[in-house]
């Protein structure tokens, strides 16, 4: 065992070219020891296992780089067995991204220089059919999660690599939850993701889909699903494609709310927004801020009165009364919570379950504002009516719409701009595409309302299309084309299972009708308030991460929330 001090260093300072390399968004190829891939010496770590093709980037570091130079880390049959495995890149036909000198697209090399993955090709016979996904919200985390991969193998395409829990998002703006708590990531919701030979999660957004062809177009994308400073542009071929990239959050062409607002979707937004308001509290205490400015940085303003609007209202309020009045006590006269909303809020909920909202928030300190917001500024929002209200803190919850992305696709819409699919979820104009979730609506021809951008509609169609594909995967109809003949069984149908909502100081609300014409059972209070808890604490996808949610629940009703800006 005298070796293996020696072996362990060549591993770091290969890992650390590599990474060296990455960084630098150029390949050169690897001069590694042979030592290194005798496999002999290592035992059961071959050259083959060194990478895997296409598993998850962010774990790697290395990422598509590392792939297509696989090729330079092995010698003999493992190299024959490196070139088999990449059978399906049509290598010939793909083109190179922008470099940094702006020059044009140019022929994949087989010298190292490589600036795309050429794509993942068909599937041949013999091998699994493919399914691919797009996104990694409900829906498509729901889908993935049950899919039987014996039937078929899965490519995820999403520019996060995690599931957010978006019902107990609010919470990890005020420190009540870590952020780690509620992002679940993929390769454990799917662990084929990052075991299986031919299933992959790629860190990407889709640009198109060449529907007569079965394949997608994609780019790599940065930190928070931003651009890449060094794009690669592939294609995936596929058998069936589901997509679920969910919906953006709508700003109604309002003029400055991108600019000056955030939004709260994704885990990066609640950072934001705890950074923000940390922040805040801590200007506002310097010497030689005027009164006004203090009142300024210390207003946050919520817009929109829907049930993430209202939750996020309820915990911020929580977080003064408990928090700031105990550790910045020199400013806790000045921080108040403002919510606006053009009509009722929450809307969906029971009247009687409306006005308790209306009076708890009240009580609790939150200034409830009807109005409808004219413009966005970096300091303050322009009301219809030309009220102006300054703000330190800029909350935007108005709900959802199609994104870009979904806007731009050639597939037929459904009222409301989303994809448009039949009663079994399927996209009638093109063959083999399926959508789900935020994304998709039914077709006027259907004659069904469009339902609800909602979780449990989102994770109930994932759930019915997953069933749908194992079924027919197992008739046989799992490859592109071979499920015409095949029966498709019950249509979709959403029961929905009520709504819930915490409005802060251990209160909730919890409305169990149907809908909004139904009757059923309704409550508010502590007690709703358990019923929440401990709803969501069981949804939670995880038992990892329901550990991680009673934790924090635990030392924040003991020690208090988490104030340090990190």
């Amino acid at each position: 065992m005298a070796w293996l001090p020696s072996v362990r260093r060549q591993w770091q300072s290969t890992v650390f070219v590599i990474v060296k390399q990455a960084a630098n968004g150029f390949i050169q190829p690897l001069n590694v020891s042979s030592s290194l891939l005798d496999s002999t010496r290592i035992g059961t770590c071959s050259p083959s296992l060194i990478f895997h093709p296409c598993k998850s980037y962010n774990e790697t570091g290395v990422g598509l780089q590392a792939f297509l130079n696989r090729r330079t880390l092995t010698t003999g049959s493992e190299s024959r067995r490196a070139q088999g495995d990449q059978s399906n890149l049509s290598s010939q036909n793909a083109t190179v991204g922008e470099t940094k000198d702006g020059a044009e697209s140019k022929s994949v090399k087989e010298d190292g220089e490589v600036k795309c993955l050429a794509g993942l090709g068909p599937t041949k016979p013999g091998e699994k059919a493919r399914i691919v996904v797009l996104g990694t919200g409900w829906a498509g985390c729901r889908v993935m999660k049950s899919l039987d991969t014996k039937l078929y193998d899965v490519v995820c395409i999403s520019p996060r690599n995690h599931m957010v829990f978006t019902p107990l998002l609010a919470s990890t703006c005020v420190g009540t939850l870590e952020f780690r708590s509620v992002a679940e990531p993929v390769s454990r919701i799917q662990p084929a993701l990052s075991r299986s030979p031919n299933s992959y999660f790629l860190l990407a957004q889709c640009l198109d889909i060449d529907t007569d062809n079965h394949e997608i177009y994609c780019e790599t994308v940065g930190e928070n699903g931003s651009k890449a400073n060094h794009k690669w542009k592939f294609k995936v071929a596929y058998d069936k494609l589901i997509i679920a990239s969910g919906a953006e959050a709508l700003t109604f062409g309002i003029h400055g709310v991108k600019d000056h607002a955030i939004f709260l979707r994704e885990v990066h937004h609640a950072q934001e927004i705890r950074q923000k308001l940390l922040t805040n509290l801590m200007l506002s205490d310097i010497p030689g801020i005027t009164e006004e400015g203090k009142k300024r940085l210390l207003h946050c303003v919520v817009v929109g009165g829907g049930p993430t609007g209202v939750e996020f209202s309820g915990e911020l309020s929580d977080f003064i009364k408990r928090d700031v009045h105990e550790r910045y006590y020199h400013v806790k006269d000045y921080i108040h919570v403002t919510l606006i909303e053009a009509n009722e809020i929450l809307s969906s909920f029971d009247v009687g379950l409306r006005q308790y909202a209306i009076r708890h928030l009240t009580k609790s300190g939150v200034q409830l504002v009807r109005g409808v917001v004219k413009d966005v500024q970096s300091q303050k929002i322009i009301l219809n009516d030309g009220t102006e209200v300054p703000y330190g803190l800029l909350v935007w919850s108005t709900g959802v719409g199609p994104s870009p992305f979904i806007s731009s696709l050639k597939l037929p819409k459904s009222p409301g701009g989303r994809i448009g699919v039949d009663d079994w979820l399927r996209v009638p104009s093109a063959e083999d595409i399926y959508a789900i979730g935020d994304c998709s609506g039914f077709l006027e021809s259907t004659n069904r309302t469009v339902l609800p951008a909602l979780a449990q509609v989102a994770e109930r169609e994932g759930k019915y299309l997953a069933d749908h594909l194992n079924r027919i995967g197992k008739a046989g109809g799992g490859r592109a084309g071979d499920a015409k003949d095949i029966s498709m069984g019950d249509p979709f149908v959403y029961k929905h299972m009520g709504s819930m909502a915490s409005v802060g100081s251990y209160k909730a609300l919890v409305d169990l009708r149907q809908s909004k014409e139904a009757k059923g059972l309704s409550m508010a209070g502590f007690v709703s308030w358990l019923v929440w808890r401990s709803a969501y604490l069981t949804r939670v996808v995880s038992w990892r991460n329901r550990f991680y949610v009673a934790a924090n629940w635990a030392t924040t009703f003991v020690f208090g929330r988490d104030i340090s800006r990190i």
